[in-house]
């Protein structure tokens, strides 16, 4: 059995060891194609797993409340060097646990307590912290949700695109303290430029939430929207395939407030070992292999997207720009959910997450959709073919979803393809 090359460092306990094992193989005898999901580098997986995890540091470099901390304010200023040079950003704040965290620190920075916040719809595309009623976001501040158009019959003008004009029209009417871009399970490209012009026009700050494509911003392959946001704020996680955790960009006359949103509004010390990988990421995203990558993303997205349709699927919004494909199952079998799909996809070794379209008749623990994304994979190295092949055996696994034997075969073949697209195949002791 594969098993990590860290598996040495714990010794004694073979329950976690085990567990480890069984991670490993699962993520590399298997398709992953959450969207929110990568593999890092080896690199990455060090720095996380590293020394730093010992070292308390509350505060910033220079400014700590504990001693020993002259190493850990190098690598700290290090990290958010990088960042600033890879977007060209003013100031950044390497400090968040997560991008939930990020999103909160810059409303509780910009804004009061009951201010209104206009940003997408939960059920159309937004995040929690976009001031879903279970988000605490909800409770602080006063949110107006803007959303997509409807689905379109015209192929020349697509729906499910956000609606600019409800947008403007919403931000004339609310005359919003902070308008939110950005969202969670979206596959167009959000121009930062109309959301700028918008946000202008009503006296607003603008946030642009980039968790998701901020990797292909950084590889070049999306519009960048530090020069036009106030604050960005994003995850280390996804496109950018570094460590788990958050992030933040702002303008200079913002970064006294964000900075001490996040600390100590909202945190203790910070985590100096995923920093450090942090660190490593950004690097790693300054090569110009990288926009090789996140092109390469796009690509494999577009081709999964044709695919799909092409074996019965109604692709949300019509297609996809960016690594994300959502998936209208209605079309493919008006019964089968989300939740079933994902479950079968699951024995099938196809891993994704079910997630709601736009105006879905079922809850969010049902759904009628499956939200699908090819970071990972690409960086295995999977290419158009490959997830040609994936599509083909993803309608394959659901039409005989009640079928075990074929499910297995499903999953057989699965192991096969991942067998030679293992991204750490040179990296197991």
């Amino acid at each position: 059995m594969a098993h990590s090359p860290f598996d040495a460092w714990i010794t004694g306990d073979d329950e976690v060891t085990s567990l480890l094992a069984r991670e490993w193989t699962r993520q590399t005898t298997t398709v992953q194609l959450i969207a929110s999901e990568n593999f890092t580098s080896p690199a990455v997986m060090a720095a996380t797993g590293s020394i730093m995890t010992n070292k308390y540091a509350e505060g910033y470099p220079g400014r700590r409340y504990y001693g020993g901390n002259q190493v850990v304010d190098e690598m700290e200023d290090l990290a958010r060097r990088r960042l600033t040079a890879l977007f060209g950003a003013d100031h950044a704040n390497v400090q968040p646990h997560s991008g939930a965290n990020a999103n909160v620190a810059v409303y509780q920075a910009l804004l009061n307590p009951g201010d209104t916040i206009l940003a997408m719809r939960l059920d159309q595309g937004g995040h929690l912290t976009h001031g879903s009623p279970a988000s605490i976001t909800s409770k602080i501040w006063r949110f107006v949700s803007y959303g997509v158009t409807d689905q379109s019959n015209d192929p020349n003008q697509p729906g499910e695109i956000i609606d600019v004009d409800n947008l403007r029209e919403l931000a004339h009417k609310e005359r919003p303290k902070l308008i939110v871009a950005g969202a969670t399970a979206y596959s167009r490209l959000i121009e930062p430029a109309i959301f700028r012009e918008i946000a202008d026009e009503v006296g607003a700050l603008l946030m642009f939430d980039s968790a998701h494509p901020a990797g292909l911003i950084a590889g070049g392959s999306h519009p960048n929207p530090v020069p036009y946001a106030d604050a960005v704020t994003f995850t280390t996680h996804k496109t950018l395939r570094g460590p788990r955790g958050g992030a933040i960009l702002c303008r200079e006359e913002h970064a006294k407030k964000i900075d001490g949103a996040v600390f100590p509004g909202q945190q203790g010390g910070p985590l100096e070992h995923a920093i450090a990988a942090k660190a490593v990421a950004f690097r790693e995203a300054a090569q110009p292999s990288f926009g090789a990558y996140t092109d390469q993303v796009v690509t494999n997205a577009r081709a999964f997207a044709a695919s799909l349709a092409g074996e019965g699927f109604r692709i949300v919004s019509g297609g996809t720009d960016n690594h994300q494909v959502i998936l209208d199952l209605r079309d493919f079998d008006a019964e089968l959910t989300g939740k079933v799909a994902q479950e079968v996809l699951d024995l099938a070794g196809i891993t994704t997450n079910r997630n709601q379209i736009p105006n879905d008749p079922r809850s969010p623990f049902v759904t009628s959709g499956l939200r699908l994304g090819t970071p990972a994979e690409t960086t295995a190295g999977m290419k158009e073919g490959e997830f040609a092949q994936i599509a083909s055996l993803i309608a394959r696994a659901l039409r005989h979803r009640d079928d075990e034997a074929a499910v297995a075969t499903v999953r057989g073949e699965i192991a096969e393809l991942c067998s030679g697209f293992n991204p750490y195949a040179n990296f197991v002791s």
